[in-house]
């Protein structure tokens, strides 16, 4: 059966006993409360109410669909108070995405999170394609680079990633380390496979060393950290990260444009959720940045 409206409005005569209860109940015209319940009597071929001058009272087959009508609308009213439950508690699934080589900084974070919310399920998924929040692909994105301008997201500053150049000491004693840009030109590097990537610091070694020079190549930055480490070549490196390896030198100072901005990014019709807000306000606690808004 299609007609829902005739069945809530058979279900409201049904439970006020009159044709204006009703129509007061459903907020609409006598009228309209009268052509519903003749049109279901009609689909049905059974009366539905016995007419008379107090009001309608129901049949045995009236009788039959106010307990199913129950049955429902409890059921919806079961539905609609889970539904807003859900906006007001941090649980089921959180999903976050961000580029695996922000893995380090996320991991931790997020197990954090799920300690202090055990009601809800962390999934976090990393890679190199933007996720489309408007299709529900994810809660939270952390991006980096130029600041994302999709319609009907909230943008919001996270923090810089600062980059650095880095060789191990195995390769310096090997290759000898690199006095200025001209015989940095003539070094092994480690890099991405793509040359055209977007990050800041991937336009540079583009614009400045010859790709042929680049002898180790990837598309996963923990294989590129790991062929770094090796002595395979030099390569970039968060200087967090590179912080965390005594055996890596810094090959010569930082140029400003290797850094990039890191941006949060929600949908607009789940940035005030309870769960999102939770888990903004956690990140940004660990990271010492400002508290969500």
């Amino acid at each position: 059966m299609n007609n829902w409206d005739e069945i809530r409005t058979a279900f409201q005569v049904a439970r006020a006993g009159t044709v204006s209860g009703a129509a007061e109940a459903l907020g609409v015209h006598h009228a309209t409360v009268i052509r519903h319940v003749d049109a279901l009597e009609a689909q049905l071929g059974v009366k539905l109410f016995q007419r008379h001058a107090r009001g309608y009272t129901a049949t045995e087959a009236g009788e039959d669909l106010l307990r199913v009508a129950q049955t429902t609308d409890d059921q919806f009213q079961q539905l609609e108070g889970r539904i807003k439950g859900r906006g007001n508690d941090v649980s089921g699934e959180l999903l976050v995405t961000s580029l695996v080589s922000f893995a380090p900084l996320m991991v931790g974070i997020l197990a954090d999170f799920q300690k202090k919310y055990p009601d809800v399920v962390v999934r976090y998924l990393t890679d190199d394609r933007v996720f489309r929040l408007e299709y529900g692909e994810a809660h939270v994105a952390l991006r980096a680079g130029s600041q994302p301008s999709e319609p009907d997201n909230v943008v919001q500053p996270f923090c810089t990633l600062n980059v650095g150049l880095y060789a191990s000491r195995s390769y310096l004693d090997k290759h000898g380390m690199p006095s200025d840009l001209e015989s940095l030109k003539t070094h092994q590097f480690v890099a991405h496979d793509n040359p055209d990537g977007r990050a800041p610091f991937q336009r540079w070694l583009r614009a400045n060393i010859p790709y042929r020079q680049v002898v180790f190549r990837s598309t996963d930055s923990r294989v590129m950290e790991r062929a770094i480490l090796a002595g395979s070549g030099i390569g970039f490196m968060g200087t967090e990260d590179a912080a965390m390896h005594p055996d890596l030198v810094q090959v010569m100072e930082p140029e400003e444009d290797w850094s990039a901005p890191l941006w949060l990014v929600t949908h607009v019709d789940l940035h005030r959720t309870a769960k999102v807000q939770a888990f903004l306000q956690h990140l940004k606690a660990h990271t010492g940045v400002g508290r969500a808004t």
